[in-house]
C-alpha cells in the first residue's frame, strides 16, 4: 500500500482495527496455550483423531516450522501444524488443531466456498500486487487512466477473495467447536476457552478484509480526481 499517497487518512481505521485484531489473537493463543486440556490429546492427535473418525484417513499431518502456520493444504490433502500447536495438549493448540480439521472437512464435502477460494488463489496473488502496480503506474504515467482501471479491476478480484474468505474459515471454527465438545476432545467448561481462541483468529480476517474493501475504496476516488 503507498499508505503516505492521497486518501491515505482513509485506511487508518482499517490499520486500526488490523493491529487490534493481531493483538487479540495472539494474546488469545498465548492465554490459553498455558491451559492444559482435560483430555491430554495433543493438536496432532485431535487432528488425526477428527481425519479418522469422518473417514478422512489419506489426508496427512505433518508438522511445519513458524508461527502459528497452521494450514490445511486441498492440493496435496496435507494438513501442516506448528510446533506451538503439533505437540501441545493447550486449549490453544487443540482449537487450531481442529479448526483446521475442518477445512478438511469441508474439502471432503465439496463445501461451496471452498472451492470457490481455491479457484481463486491464483487471480488474488496477482491481483493483490500486479493491480496495485498498474494504479502506480498509470499515475506516474500523467494518469493513465486505462492502467489505473485495470490496476481496480484486478486489486477488486483480491478484494473478492478476501470477502470469500470469511464464509470459509468461520464455517472451520464452528464445526471445529462442534467436533471437539461431541467427540469429547474438550470438556463443556473448556469449550468457552477454545471459542475466544477462533474467534479471535476469525477477526484477523475480518480485518483483512476491512483493510481491502477501503483499499478499494481509496483506488477509486484517487481515480475519480483524476478525470
Amino acid at each position: 500500500m503507498f499508505f503516505w499517497g492521497p486518501y491515505g487518512w482513509l485506511v487508518i481505521p482499517a490499520l486500526i482495527l488490523a493491529l487490534y485484531a493481531q493483538f487479540r489473537v495472539q494474546s488469545a493463543f498465548n492465554k490459553y496455550a498455558r491451559v492444559r486440556a482435560a483430555s491430554g490429546y495433543t493438536g496432532a492427535r485431535v487432528a488425526q483423531e477428527i481425519l479418522s473418525r469422518f473417514g478422512l484417513r489419506d489426508v496427512r499431518v505433518e508438522p511445519v516450522q513458524g508461527i502459528l502456520s497452521d494450514h490445511y493444504d486441498p492440493r496435496t490433502r496435507v494438513l501442516r501444524l506448528s510446533p506451538q500447536v503439533y505437540g501441545s495438549n493447550s486449549l490453544s493448540a487443540l482449537g487450531v488443531a481442529a479448526h483446521e480439521a475442518g477445512h478438511a472437512l469441508q474439502h471432503a464435502e465439496g463445501y461451496l466456498w471452498l472451492g470457490v477460494r481455491s479457484a481463486m488463489v491464483p487471480v488474488a496473488t496477482f491481483g493483490s500486487q500486479a493491480g496495485l502496480w498498474l494504479f502506480i503506474l498509470g499515475l506516474l504515467f500523467g494518469g493513465s487512466t486505462f492502467l489505473m482501471d485495470l490496476g481496480i479491476l484486478l486489486f477488486t478480484g483480491a478484494v473478492a477473495f478476501t470477502l470469500v474468505t470469511l464464509p470459509v474459515e468461520f464455517n472451520a471454527s464452528a464445526r471445529a467447536l462442534q467436533v471437539l465438545q461431541g467427540q469429547g476432545f474438550v470438556a463443556p467448561q473448556e469449550a468457552r476457552a477454545v471459542k475466544e481462541v477462533l474467534d479471535a483468529a476469525a477477526l484477523t480476517y475480518v480485518a483483512a478484509a476491512t483493510m481491502a474493501i477501503f483499499e478499494l475504496l481509496r483506488l477509486i476516488l484517487i481515480r475519480r480526481q483524476s478525470d
